[in-house]
């Protein structure tokens, strides 16, 4: 499995407050991101999987969504993990 609770627990340690810490906006942002990197990869060798596409889709519009609300609401916050995520060049 791509995604297992280490994993999930590493991400949350590294971009949330702790690694119980799964709701804040910064750890669902990277989760999403680290999702998007993995569904992609699996698009580039199965370019007909039209079911997967519309998933990484969706995937991409929670995230875009949740980068906007802390755009919003706290505007350093938000550079502070586009910058650590690499998001915008």
């Amino acid at each position: 499995m791509y995604l297992d609770s280490a994993k999930k627990t590493e991400i949350f340690e590294k971009f949330g407050k702790g690694n119980t810490d799964t709701g804040s906006a910064e750890s669902q942002i990277a989760l999403f991101t680290f999702r998007i990197a993995h569904l992609t990869e699996h698009l580039k060798q199965n370019r007909k999987d039209f079911t997967t596409a519309r998933s990484l889709t969706k995937l991409v519009g929670k995230r875009r969504s949740l980068l906007t609300y802390l755009k919003e609401r706290d505007i350093n916050r938000y550079r502070a993990i586009v910058k650590a995520l690499g998001l915008r060049h």
